[in-house]
């Protein structure tokens, strides 16, 4: 049975049933549970740390009303950036890599932006579609624009996550590959294509990390302009 190189995309099954869901909740196993200690240990004193650090940085482009959404937005990072960094690893799934799934991310919590602002301020949400002093003509047309791309958002947070995920992995396979197969015929090739794959696999690394940190940051942006 040939493989393709698409193949790393499917998700496992076990007896028919897909494993996607498995896979998504594994990564929230890995991270120490807080205790009712008062003194906790090195995992649990740097866990606490990154997690202000990451809340901070969130929180940054909001005001005082946004802070309601600080363990949502925690959340999704957290499990965006642990499902990104182990996907990484040999013989694992990478669940963002499924267009699916970061639209179910994306659409509920873009929609419930997007909501909040015409329920708090509809005149002001509603305002953004057409720019002050916008020429009499250039009106139907502008406000046509900017509602397409008020609804083509969350796609493109989607697609982005996906797009970059995928691109990434099929590299590192690709050259993954090559490397196996100039071993035997190029041992000189062979190197120079490891080192190839050691540094993209650190761009990878990289990457995993920057992509989860901006679908959230941009879902922030977006709470921003209706609140």
């Amino acid at each position: 049975m040939s493989l393709s190189f698409f193949d790393q995309f499917t998700s496992p099954c076990l007896l028919g049933i897909p494993l996607i869901l498995l896979s998504m909740l594994f990564p929230a196993l890995l991270l120490p549970s807080q205790s009712n200690r008062w003194v906790n240990n090195r995992l649990s004193t740097l866990q606490s740390w990154f997690l202000h650090l990451i809340t901070k940085q969130l929180m940054i482009p909001l005001n005082k009303k946004g802070h309601k959404w600080a363990l949502i937005l925690t959340s999704l990072m957290m499990l965006l950036l642990t499902i990104n960094l182990l996907g990484l690893l040999p013989y694992t799934f990478t669940p963002t890599t499924q267009l699916s799934m970061n639209m179910a991310f994306a659409l509920p919590l873009w929609l419930a932006t997007l909501l909040t602002g015409l329920r708090n301020q509809p005149s002001i949400s509603l305002g953004h579609l057409l720019p002050e002093g916008t020429p009499t003509l250039l009106i139907p047309a502008l406000i046509m624009i900017e509602t397409t791309s008020l609804l083509i958002r969350p796609l493109a947070l989607g697609v982005r996550l996906t797009a970059n995920l995928t691109a990434g992995h099929l590299l590192i396979q690709l050259i993954s590959t090559a490397t196996t197969a100039l071993l035997p015929i190029m041992p000189a090739a062979s190197a120079l294509t490891t080192l190839i794959l050691l540094l993209l696999t650190i761009l990878e690394l990289a990457v995993a990390m920057i992509q989860a940190y901006v679908f959230v940051l941009l879902l922030s942006l977006y709470l921003q302009e209706n609140i």
